[in-house]
């Protein structure tokens, strides 16, 4: 509650205002048989909308958001991200020859541009044709532009909305292609590595204990010079970033994710040097001054890391600082109406379910088919078991939750392109 309160003084509102403008359902559906001429309900919302905060749970199915309603908020609670005013499924397949099953880069994607491509692309089409992005359309728009995410700030989900490659771990072109082509003015997170040279490191040491095979890698020169010769701050640490005013920011907190993905016991790590939640809010600091709107995007990656090596207990606290910063954007969307607010996931990882603690006779066995937990239900005697079927990505469908202006467009099953039918309405440039 104490990061919430704070985001919105920080916004020049009244906490008041704020919590009870949140406890106001937005539902606008289009009028069956209106006249041609008339605009229509969501017409009228895009039109008042200017700024859009998207953010992406990666690898979060229903799954993750159940096991952490329980363990956050009780049998009777709900999470933030499930107090938004409407919700429905997204399916997540590819266009792929030799796959069915989705990556981040092809989910983010079809996100970005409205097209299906294949594993491994960055807003490229299936035939490596650069597509046009939200995030350079917001640009065109006079928007400003940021992401936020604990993955590297180069990794797939970030990079598809403001830069094309036809392969993902081209990384230190994507961060090139930030600074020349499509220049977000907020960028947060890790992957320092990406941005200096191999053999010059940075804030961050090259081959950390934590993590020897971690070190500088980039083959694109100093981009972090190339960035504060640009214009943009530079920081490190949460201090730093505290500090940090106005003008476009960067700020790079690891040398890769900003966590180490292991499975329990075995030198799992999450503990960002600065939080989801942190982040958010100081991109939102930094953005919300456009007169013409701004176009956020904010990620999650420990979700789906952890869900790799099926470990709930780091899922369980990657989902509890998701939902903080979910919490954050919605004060600002109740302070600031003309906000459309989003939250959702790439892919479904893991093939988790959630089952009683009590069941002996469970079919699970060991390795990636195993049981994790128990876990505490809030303000319960009672426990839930995570249960994984598969180390990787499965096609499961992907809750979304969405508020503020064209919210309802989301209720509904809907492909993940649609993401990008609703999103331009209010990033594109109009003319």
């Amino acid at each position: 509650m104490t990061e919430r309160v704070r985001g919105v003084r920080r916004w020049g509102a009244p906490l008041v205002a704020a919590v009870a403008a949140a406890t106001v359902t937005m539902v606008v559906s289009p009028t069956l048989g209106a006249s041609a001429t008339a605009p229509s309900p969501a017409a009228k919302a895009a039109k008042s909308a200017k700024n859009v905060i998207f953010i992406n749970g990666d690898g979060m199915a229903a799954a993750h958001r159940e096991a952490a309603r329980l363990n956050l908020a009780g049998l009777d609670g709900q999470l933030t991200m499930d107090k938004l005013a409407a919700s429905g499924q997204l399916t997540t397949s590819p266009h792929d020859p030799k796959a069915v099953i989705t990556d981040s880069a092809a989910a983010a994607t079809a996100w970005a541009t409205g097209e299906k491509t294949y594993n491994g692309a960055i807003s490229v089409d299936v035939d490596g044709n650069p597509l046009a992005t939200l995030g350079q359309q917001a640009k065109a728009a006079g928007k400003a532009t940021g992401l936020v995410t604990t993955a590297q700030v180069t990794d797939a989900s970030p990079a598809a909305f403001f830069a094309s490659t036809a392969n993902r771990s081209a990384q230190d072109e994507i961060a090139r292609q930030y600074i020349d082509v499509s220049k977000p003015d907020v960028i947060l997170g890790g992957g320092e590595d990406w941005w200096l040279p191999k053999g010059t490191p940075g804030a961050f040491p090259d081959q950390p204990a934590e993590d020897p095979a971690e070190g500088s890698v980039g083959t694109k020169g100093n981009l972090v010079a190339k960035a504060e010769k640009a214009g943009y701050t530079y920081v490190t640490d949460a201090k730093q970033l505290g500090k940090a005013k106005g003008g476009k920011l960067l700020g790079l907190f690891g040398n890769e994710e900003m966590f180490q993905q292991r499975p329990e016991g075995q030198g799992d790590v999450y503990s960002p040097v600065v939080d989801l939640p942190t982040m958010t809010t100081k991109a939102l600091d930094t953005l919300h001054g456009n007169k013409k709107g701004f176009f956020l995007f904010v990620e999650e990656e420990g979700v789906d890391e952890f869900a790799h090596n099926n470990n709930g207990t780091r899922v369980l606290q990657a989902m509890a600082q998701l939902d903080r910063t979910v919490a954050i954007a919605r004060a600002y969307v109740a302070t600031h109406p003309d906000t459309l607010l989003v939250v959702t996931g790439d892919h479904e990882c893991g093939g988790l379910t959630v089952e009683e603690a009590t069941d002996a006779a469970d079919e699970s066995g060991t390795g990636v088919s195993a049981e994790d937990g128990p876990f505490a239900i809030q303000g319960s005697d009672k426990q839930f078991v995570m249960d994984w079927t598969t180390s990787g990505h499965t096609g499961a469908d992907v809750p979304v939750t969405a508020d503020g202006p064209l919210s309802e467009q989301f209720s509904g099953k809907h492909p993940n392109t649609y993401v990008h039918q609703v999103l331009s309405r209010i990033l594109a440039p109009r003319h």
